[in-house]
């Protein structure tokens, strides 16, 4: 019996080595790792006679990163997962230094003071247990468990799960080094095939292409090159050294390093194909070698030149760059001194002081273009330096429309700005060059007659601002490049300049936060310019310094017989414009760019009509009005280029008599001017109310021969009293007549006035000669028999 059973624990021994051998077999079969590992631990339950097995790997952190299962089914693996307790049960079990073999799992829990397994599966009371650590070169890089095996597991078992375990160990390793191999070599395909020059490798013996990448596939494709492989698709062209002579072999300049080995560096080569077509690349080619020192593969390396030429050609081109930037503010000094030469004696000193205003300015202009050639370094290394602070839209846009009409630009550009536009952080030299750039690229590009739009609009926490031309448009393909530095459109715009202003722009906005972008629904349909920037949180504008002013003018001389005009306006151009219309219309022009100056100018020369532009350095136009109808009852009307309903209401609820947008001719100014001279009710010269007297031109008031001096608001109210004398005038209209239309109704001030002026006149308001009081309703001269 010995004998037989001996016999019999043989060939079970025999049948079990022999299942241990197909196992590894299979094991060795592949480099997967998860299918690798899952043969591992099916074979493994299957030589141990367990129910259940599960593999555990780990992280470098030593936590579990990946559960493998057998004799479960995908629920049952999920309901162990699920287990609230098994980091605390894989934890403990993991630890343990070498194999643990247990007939009950759950006693063995108990004695241990661990949580109850609670099984997804079906599991005898007394669970059979078997697990062993994976190590790998000293470190455990995970786990194998087996469990459920009637009559519990045995050394042999324990023996057999062991050499899995060690086996598994192998298994990872050589996936773990075999995924480390193919990531690194996809990592080097994906390097090569995005590289920017052309790769190609040969078989060294038969000279077949191999590999190319996709640099090389675009050569190909721009060529025409046609066959039914790369190989014969780089076979079909003719290959050309510099000095001419054609390269012998297969059409490819590869003979010598197949041959000899011989690295070639830089060679330039010309390729051709039948139809004449042609490309020059810079040819380099390396020989790669296996053990024994022969040459087993060639790999080359071709680069385009034609992109290198271009960037040679814009180099070459650099000082057309600096002409194109600083041909603007050339161009304005050059006019500006002409003028001022050409017109010194006819000039009014006005018009004098703001060509040197625009001189100076340009200069600095100009200065400051020659850095912004430094910056287009600064804007692509992400170093630009900008000033934020917060700025009103509108003067940002007013002051770049000067400059751009003082350099030549157009006149017809229509400005829509909303009026409750919040403020924007905006640096005011940079972002006044952005509109400058942008204004010049939409007159460049559409006829010069047709209207330039500039729109904004909330967005957002960011302004959105527009310029639109209705010009020649853009086809799609060429807005993604519209912003790149040195960019040239095709047409007949090409070589006029090199195309820095938009890239100016670009980095600009982009370095206060904004961004730019172009659209156009195609050719001949004009095209939007928007960018953003963002918006500010203050409701007070920040105060830029203003530039010193001009020496006060001398004293004016002005003519008694012709109707006087006063023109305000910062731009030289429009008050020449508007001084030679009023004079050859009859007019005598007063002219000036200095609104600090209106006032004492109104007092001195006693205009009939003033002329306002909206827009003034540090001074709105409205602001200015109020203070102009402070000290005289003259009409006024706004010149300006901003032609939105908001403002223009504004503009007449405010006090204006009318509001000519630019650009306008002479025609239609003096027609304007006119209209408010008939709208304005004659004034007599003079007013007597028995030893009153009144000379309103001369702004002088004698009683009973003796000069009184009045005050500037004493002089209205009089004046204005004496105009509708006979008639009450209430405290309301006189204090919007003296004091300014958006006066409060306070009569205190006027009753403070009125009783200095009874004093100076010598008046008794109790027995009044000049100044009567209305109960209830405010003050009446009465009417000169």
């Amino acid at each position: 019996m010995s004998n037989v059973s001996t016999g019999q624990d043989v060939a079970v021994q025999r049948e079990r080595l022999s299942q241990l051998c197909d196992a590894i077999l299979r094991i060795n079969e592949s480099l997967d790792l998860e299918s690798v590992l899952q043969e591992v631990l099916d074979s493994a339950r299957s030589l141990t006679g367990a129910q259940v097995g599960v593999i555990v790997l780990v992280t470098g952190q030593q936590r579990p990163a990946e559960f493998l299962f057998s004799g479960m089914t995908p629920e049952q693996a999920g309901e162990l997962e699920r287990l609230s307790n098994k980091w605390e049960l894989f934890e403990y079990f993991y630890a343990i230094e070498g194999p643990l073999r247990l007939d009950d799992f759950q006693s063995y829990l108990e004695e241990h003071e661990l949580s109850e397994f609670r099984a997804p599966f079906p599991i005898s009371p007394a669970t059979a247990y078997l697990g062993a650590p994976i190590r790998y070169q000293d470190q455990r890089v995970g786990a194998i468990f087996m469990a459920e095996k009637d009559g519990g597991f045995s050394v042999e078992d324990e023996e057999t799960l062991v050499m899995f375990a060690s086996q598994a160990a192998l298994v990872i390793s050589n996936a773990r080094q075999y995924r480390q191999e193919q990531r690194t070599r996809a990592d080097l395909e994906a390097l090569v095939n995005i590289a920017p020059m052309a790769v190609l490798i040969f078989e060294a013996d038969s000279g077949e292409l191999r590999s190319v990448n996709q640099e090389a596939m675009r050569i190909i494709g721009e060529l025409g090159l046609k066959g039914d492989s790369p190989h014969q698709m780089v076979s079909a062209a003719t290959y050309r050294r510099a000095d001419g002579r054609v390269i012998s072999g297969d059409g490819i300049p590869l003979e010598q390093t197949m041959n000899w080995g011989e690295t070639v560096w830089e060679e330039e080569i010309i390729i051709e194909i039948p139809h004449g077509q042609k490309l020059v690349a810079s040819v380099n080619a390396t020989p790669i070698r296996g053990a024994d020192g022969a040459v087993e593969s060639v790999i080359v390396t071709a680069q385009d030149l034609a992109p290198l030429a271009e960037l040679e050609r814009q180099r070459t081109e650099f000082l057309g760059i600096v002409g194109h930037e600083l041909r603007s503010p050339l161009t304005a000094i050059k006019g500006s001194t002409s003028t001022l030469l050409e017109g010194q004696f006819s000039l009014d000193p006005a018009e004098m002081i703001e060509y040197h205003r625009i001189i100076d300015e340009q200069a600095d202009y100009m200065r400051d273009l020659i850095n912004d050639l430094t910056d287009i370094v600064r804007i692509e290394s992400g170093t630009l330096a900008v000033n934020p602070v917060p700025l009103e839209l509108v003067r940002l846009v007013d002051e770049a429309r000067n400059v751009f009409l003082s350099t030549g630009g157009r006149e017809h550009i229509r400005i829509d700005l909303p009026s409750d536009l919040p403020l924007v952080m905006a640096d005011q030299r940079r972002m006044v060059q952005v509109f400058i750039n942008l204004l010049t690229n939409a007159a460049r590009n559409s006829n010069e007659n047709s209207t330039i739009s500039l729109e904004a609009r909330v967005q957002d926490v960011h302004v959105a601002v527009s310029v639109t031309d209705t010009g020649r448009g853009i086809p799609t393909e060429r807005l993604p490049r519209l912003f790149a530095k040195f960019y040239q459109p095709d047409g007949p715009d090409q070589n006029r300049d090199l195309g820095l202003g938009l890239a100016i722009c670009k980095g600009i906005v982009e370095a206060h936060g904004g961004r730019i972008w172009a659209e156009s629904d195609g050719p001949g349909l004009g095209s939007t310019f928007t960018f953003t920037l963002p918006a500010s949180e203050q409701s007070t504008p920040h105060v830029v310094p203003q530039r010193a002013k001009a020496a006060a003018r001398a004293r004016r001389t002005v003519s008694s017989d012709l109707t006087q005009i006063l023109a305000v306006d910062d731009d030289p151009r429009t008050l020449k414009h508007v001084r030679d219309s009023l004079a050859n219309a009859g007019f005598e022009p007063v002219v000036t760019g200095d609104p600090d100056e209106v006032i004492s100018l109104i007092e001195e020369t006693q205009p009939q009509v003033v002329l306002l532009d909206l827009m003034l350095p540090g001074k709105d136009g409205i602001e200015l009005m109020k203070d102009v109808l402070a000290v005289s009852d003259v009409p006024v009307i706004f010149l300006s280029g901003y032609d939105q309903d908001e403002l223009i209401t504004k503009a007449f609820e405010m006090g204006a008599v009318d509001y000519v947008i630019k650009p306008f001719s002479p025609t239609e100014l003096n027609a304007r001017v006119r209209a408010a001279l008939r709208k304005r009710p004659d004034q007599p010269m003079s007013f007597e109310l028995d030893d009153l007297a009144i000379n309103f031109a001369e702004r002088s008031v004698t009683v009973a021969g003796e000069p009184v001096d009045l005050t500037p608001t004493e002089f209205r109210l009089l004046a204005e009293l004496s105009s509708k004398a006979g008639t009450a005038m209430d405290h309301d209209y006189l204090l919007q007549k003296v004091w300014g239309p958006d006066q409060p109704g306070d009569a205190r001030r006027m009753r403070t006035v009125v009783k200095n002026l009874r004093q100076k006149l010598g008046d008794d308001a109790r027995n009044p000669r000049y100044i009567a009081t209305v109960p209830h309703v405010g003050y009446r001269m009465p009417k000169p028999t």
